[in-house]
């Protein structure tokens, strides 16, 4: 399993186009085959900057949704919200604790 944490800063007056645009995709993009699961955190005190956090069967099935026409057409217009350049991370858990 590889999970996949994306940081995004925006525009700010850009923030209400990326949420829409993530509303109307995100089903699509958590049942792409090999997503697992798909959440949309917003940084605590800057409103503007987003991750998004998905599990992948593995960087093969990532990389076959990279390649696709859905992930094309997603980031091509998320691309042109940003303020900053995005930062993608590709991790595996190491340990959980437990209490």
């Amino acid at each position: 399993m590889l999970t996949r944490i994306v940081r995004m800063v925006f525009r700010p007056e850009e923030v209400s186009s990326f949420l829409e645009n993530f509303e109307k995709n995100k089903k699509a993009i958590r049942n792409f085959p090999g997503c697992h699961h798909l959440e949309l955190w917003r940084d605590f005190t800057e409103e503007n900057i987003f991750m998004t956090y998905s599990y992948w069967e593995s960087e093969e099935a990532l990389n076959k949704y990279r390649d696709s026409e859905l992930f094309k057409s997603v980031w091509s217009y998320t691309k042109t919200l940003f303020a900053e350049k995005p930062q993608a991370f590709s991790v595996k858990k190491l340990h959980e604790v437990e209490k």
